[in-house]
């Protein structure tokens, strides 16, 4: 099975942003279970989530994908690890073995190879390079406005505290808000999904995020369906200083497109963040790493 990351599932993930200005009893002082929270406590939240989406183009890490037949099935029907690395316009796939460690040298040598190729070219200044970022701005662009509309599009309730790993997270209910007019078809979806959201105390940033469809969401005529129930949910911790990356991420989806049938159950598991930076930056990084794979390969002992 593909990697599962269509866009439909990036918009849904930004409901995991609270409500201003709603017209009901705010909590002024410390919260009470039940009542709206002052709006101004979210600002942070809001920031992180723009932040992580430009950190994901800066950060490498490690992801260990599990696609599942169910969402029920307690062992994976495939399994996969990558190394992912940012490479200016996008983000490059390098498979790794099992245990997270390359299971063929000279293969990952190859990916290596093509992984500075595409550095140094998102590296030099041109026309299809100047395309490209423009591209790429654009989709951020679009998508840090589809997390500033959740400011309106959402009611969040108060439901208490919890706390995970000795650290006390807010915790809040979401549900559309019945008064909001979506300026975009992306932003109307908002409109057919509730859930829980989780923020870290301390920080101000999102802990974890968790929804469901509550309705079918339609593509156009033949284009494609959602359907309801479906389920998605991520965890997210500071990897950095400042910095909220996601962990873990879950989607489990019945779809379909066009006229073929749809069911995703994925895990997605992110572990082992380190910032590599613009490519510029990471070239000296990957050409370090490919002389050390030569001078390891020629010290080896032949057979």
């Amino acid at each position: 099975m593909k990697r599962f990351a269509p866009g439909l599932c990036l918009s849904l993930f930004v409901v995991s942003l609270p409500p201003c200005g709603q017209v009901a009893k705010v909590v002024s002082g410390a919260p009470v279970e039940g009542e709206l929270a002052d709006p101004a406590r979210f600002e942070k939240a809001i920031a992180g989530l723009k932040e992580s989406e430009r950190a994901l183009f800066l950060y490498e890490r490690v992801e260990r994908v599990e696609d599942r037949k169910s969402a029920s099935d307690s062992n994976p029907a495939s399994v996969r690890i990558y190394r992912a690395f940012p490479a200016g316009t996008g983000i490059a796939h390098i498979a790794l073995g099992p245990d997270g460690t390359p299971a063929d040298p000279a293969v990952y040598k190859s990916e290596l190879e093509r992984l500075l190729s595409s550095l140094t070219w998102a590296a030099t200044s041109g026309k299809a390079q100047r395309e490209a970022y423009e591209k790429v701005t654009k989709k951020q662009k679009e998508r840090a406005e589809l997390i500033d509309q959740t400011r309106n599009a959402f009611i969040f309730t108060y439901l208490g505290e919890e706390t995970r790993a000795g650290r006390p997270l807010s915790k809040f209910h979401l549900e559309p808000n019945p008064n909001y007019k979506p300026p975009t078809r992306s932003a109307s979806l908002f409109s057919k999904v509730t859930g829980t959201v989780w923020l870290d105390e301390a920080s101000g940033q999102m802990a974890r995020i968790e929804g469901e469809v509550t309705d079918d969401i339609s593509f156009g005529v033949f284009l494609g369906k959602i359907y309801k129930g479906s389920h998605f949910m991520q965890e997210r911790y500071e990897f950095a200083p400042g910095v909220w990356l996601p962990s873990f991420s879950q989607y489990d989806f019945d779809a379909r497109k066009f006229f073929s049938s749809i069911t995703v159950h994925q895990k997605t598991f992110s572990s082992d963040y380190h910032r590599v930076g613009a490519p510029a930056d990471a070239i000296p990084l990957v050409r370090a790493e490919l002389e050390k794979l030569s001078m390891t390969t020629m010290s080896a002992p032949k057979p």
